[in-house]
């Protein structure tokens, strides 16, 4: 590969202060020069609608960025990027995952935000480098049993329509913050398992179907105080 036609095409993709906004619907054609080396790419803020088979091209890549945009999927291929760190998709038209996403065993923060994901997605449990799992505002109903075989440290499920949480949640061994604010739960469906069961130290329920406060009732609730205490002041 010429460095120097890398190096141009990376200009006329970025611009000077890497701040460029394609206004196109398809992934630039341009980016397939720069397969062997490319290591971030961020396309946010455009109206790409296709996500190309040809991103499994790029081994080196370590972040890629595609938000705002119009991708109504992924492609399977992106299970060929294994040096992935960093998967952020927000604010697309995203309803399912593609199950080579289980592939992306350097992966370590997944954000799907803003999405029209209905569903939980399913075989996420093989990243265990996985630290962030952000499903905010989606349209996910119930978070399922198998959330347990997760290695996240935090999942954000805000602003979705859950209204049944598996207990199995409290089982997730790195869990330490959930967020479940403005969904649908009732202080029936909350697990006790959370407080008195998991590492979970910040579980952020405000806006369902119940004042916070009630979560005092719940048993377990001073156990989880101790652990929410001890984490304030870890970083005070």
């Amino acid at each position: 590969e010429d460095p120097r036609e890398a190096r141009k095409a990376k200009q006329k993709l970025f611009g000077e202060e890497s701040d460029c906004r394609w206004l196109k619907r398809e992934f630039p054609e341009e980016l397939q020069r720069l397969t062997a080396n490319l290591r971030t790419v961020d396309l946010s803020g455009n109206k790409i609608e296709v996500l190309s088979a040809t991103i499994g091209n790029f081994p080196q890549l370590k972040s890629l960025t595609l938000n705002s945009n119009r991708l109504a999927g992924i492609p399977s291929e992106i299970g060929k990027l294994k040096k992935l760190e960093t998967l952020s998709l927000n604010g697309n038209r995203i309803q399912q995952l593609p199950p080579t996403l289980g592939q992306l065993k350097a992966l370590r923060t997944l954000s799907l935000a803003g999405n029209q994901i209905s569903e939980f997605p399913s075989g996420l449990g093989t990243l265990r480098q996985l630290d962030l799992l952000d499903l905010s505002r989606n349209k996910i109903q119930n978070v399922p049993a198998e959330v347990s075989e997760l290695q996240v440290i935090e999942i954000n499920l805000n602003q979705n329509q859950i209204s049944v949480v598996s207990a199995e949640v409290s089982r997730c061994p790195r869990l330490k913050v959930l967020r479940l604010e403005e969904n649908c739960l009732e202080l029936s469906s909350i697990p006790q398992s959370i407080l008195n069961e998991s590492q979970v130290s910040l579980f952020s329920v405000e806006g369902n179907l119940f004042e916070v406060k009630k979560l005092r009732d719940l048993e377990g609730y001073d156990q989880y105080m101790e652990r929410f205490t001890a984490t304030k002041k870890k970083f005070a």
